[in-house]
């Protein structure tokens, strides 16, 4: 298992000017970080990439679908736009030396129709994710869509809605995301939908009820992690949290307030609680293994 930090919280775009939040994030213990992939030329993430790699994190992208490159637009221009963009976002990773792409690939945040997918907008879908997995597979980087809420998007707001697409693409390098603020939203029982999908699952988002520090709010990750360890999860746990670095992105998400004290803090605390609740977890697995009749 790695612990990995999604560096949105502090801007869209990092570069070498974010390399003591970098060294920071490695001497508190986190194994990788996730590079907001938004902007930018594959020669700019090739020197992101050779920091990371000098300070000794591993490496994976956040991207999402955008409004004039939707994967699921009715209009074919648009769709073919959305397959190049799918390819430049690859591209980047690449150069970075990027394991995974995370995030809402499938279609843009904060569009709507007013109605819940189509027929056709599914079969784009899976088109897309299918088109986007088969060019990653090459470079040895993994897709994971992410299931965002109802409020934030329609194309995928369920981990049910998430598998049903993942069947229909049906490509070995394509994966969805469990993430738990968006869970504790839609699922019934989150740790129980993750434990009845998770052999479809690879990649993990751990982030409080206000996406503020992991730890601090309602969702109870003790019942989340000993789900996790039950499936014998080896991925990574990326903390995500949101501010206001990013206005844009501030406003999507619907963040108006601050929802952390300071950047240093919310790196130690996140990191401290993941690592004491998943050794708690692997006790409690170890207990109940060994208390278990022959």
């Amino acid at each position: 298992m790695k612990v990995a930090f999604n560096l949105l919280v502090i801007g869209a775009e990092i570069n070498t000017n974010h390399a003591r939040q970098l060294e920071r994030l490695k001497a508190l213990g986190y194994d990788a970080v996730e590079v907001p992939v938004f902007s930018g030329t594959p020669e700019h993430y090739r020197s992101i990439g050779r920091l990371l790699r000098d300070i000794g994190l591993s490496a994976g992208a956040a991207a999402v679908a955008t409004p004039k490159a939707n994967p699921v637009s009715p209009d074919p221009r648009v769709r073919a736009k959305a397959r190049d963009h799918h390819r430049w976002i690859v591209d980047c990773t690449h150069a970075m030396g990027g394991e995974i792409i995370a995030g809402p690939v499938h279609s843009p945040v904060g569009v709507f129709t007013g109605f819940g997918p189509t027929p056709s907008e599914v079969e784009w879908c899976v088109e897309a994710m299918r088109a986007l997995a088969d060019y990653a597979e090459p470079a040895g980087i993994r897709i994971s869509a992410e299931a965002v809420n109802r409020f934030e998007c329609y194309m995928m707001s369920t981990i049910a809605e998430a598998s049903a697409i993942y069947r229909k693409v049906d490509h070995p390098n394509y994966g969805y995301m469990f993430d738990t603020f968006h869970a504790n939203i839609e699922e019934k029982d989150p740790p129980v939908t993750y434990e009845r999908h998770h052999r479809e699952i690879n990649h993990y988002h751990v982030s409080e009820n206000d996406r503020g520090t992991p730890g601090s709010g309602h969702i109870p990750f003790p019942d989340h992690f000993d789900a996790l360890r039950r499936c014998g999860y080896d991925g990574w746990l990326t903390v995500e949290s949101f501010g206001r670095a990013l206005p844009e992105l501030a406003g999507a998400t619907r963040v108006w307030r601050d929802l952390f004290d300071d950047l240093d803090g919310l790196f130690a605390e996140s990191i401290a609680y993941i690592r004491h609740e998943w050794a708690a977890a692997g006790e409690r697995l170890a207990a109940r293994t060994a208390s278990a009749p022959a």
